[in-house]
């Protein structure tokens, strides 16, 4: 059965939302029902444990799907779920858009939101709910229209891509392809279709720009489609760091192999010696990338 994981932007739980989601036994029914099934993760109002907080979208923002439960071995009555497949959406989804609820059950009675099951940290939901939030999220590429309530459908007036009832939705966007575009306009879009290393934003005639999406864990050693596992590269920056020659600390300080990167390459890096990273921290690097890039690629 499908569900909503929800997860902050500084989570109080051991979330990797692209790795796993770490929760107390309250969930563990709900979670082992989502096993082997698809999940939508959900920021709420709060950014961190503190209950005064703010800052949180109250938005569905990535997909992945559960793959198993373990046990936390060093604190007891908590779990861990493990997904793979993650993906971000193109559009952080809101919970609600005028009178209309993506999760029934989190409009109330009286027509304003539930508070008892917004507050819950994990949700089961039916298809047809996890259906709409993943058609929102990707509203150019999925063209069957949101349901935004029982009898009224809603098309989104963009043009888009023909999607053909012999492919359901979750095998569309678990394609290569599909997975492949939606990675690289997110990091485009995310960095400004400029280079992280160097500041460069070279845009041809058509629009597109020279800078590439990178994955810092590469896609063959299992690295999520995840904005936080991406950089904007251009070609040359990209090929070294897919090979080695350049990577990134914690604190985001561009690294080199000494003696195999030549000089004139070095003097287009940028002055500050840092990577340019997105103002907004949900967006961000993920530590954990960039020490697998360093620890298994990186050649310094």
């Amino acid at each position: 059965m499908k569900a909503v994981f929800q997860t902050k932007i500084s989570p109080a739980y051991d979330d990797i939302p692209e790795n796993f989601y770490h929760f107390p036994r309250t969930y563990l029914r709900q979670v082992r029902e989502a096993v082997g099934d698809w999940i939508v993760y959900y920021e709420p109002r709060r950014a961190t444990a503190d209950a005064l907080s703010r800052g949180g979208r109250q938005a569905y923002f990535a997909m992945a799907r559960v793959v198993s439960l373990r046990e936390d071995i060093a604190r007891p009555d908590h779990f861990y779920a493990d997904v793979t497949d993650y993906l971000d959406f193109d559009n952080a989804v809101p919970f609600k858009q005028g009178d209309f609820f993506y999760e029934a059950a989190m409009k109330g009675a009286d027509g304003r939101t539930n508070s008892g099951s917004a507050q819950r940290a994990v949700r089961n939901m039916p298809d047809d709910e996890f259906d709409n939030i993943v058609r929102a999220g990707f509203a150019k590429d999925l063209s069957k229209p949101v349901t935004w309530d029982r009898d009224r459908p809603y098309g989104f007036a963009e043009e888009q891509m023909p999607f053909g009832a012999e492919r359901p939705l979750v095998e569309t966007t678990i394609t290569r392809p599909f997975r492949d575009a939606a990675f690289a306009r997110q990091v485009q879009a995310t960095y400004d279709r400029r280079c992280a290393m160097t500041g460069l934003r070279i845009i041809n005639g058509g629009g597109r720009p020279e800078a590439q999406a990178a994955h810092i864990k590469p896609v063959a050693a299992h690295g999520p489609d995840s904005i936080r596992n991406g950089l904007a590269l251009s070609s040359t920056f990209h090929w070294m760091f897919d090979r080695g020659l350049l990577s990134i600390d914690d604190d985001f300080k561009i690294l080199t192999v000494k003696n195999s990167v030549p000089p004139e390459v070095g003097r287009l890096l940028n002055p500050s010696g840092l990577l340019a990273v997105p103002e907004d921290e949900r967006f961000q690097p993920h530590r954990e990338f960039l020490r697998y890039h360093r620890d298994n690629i990186f050649k310094g």
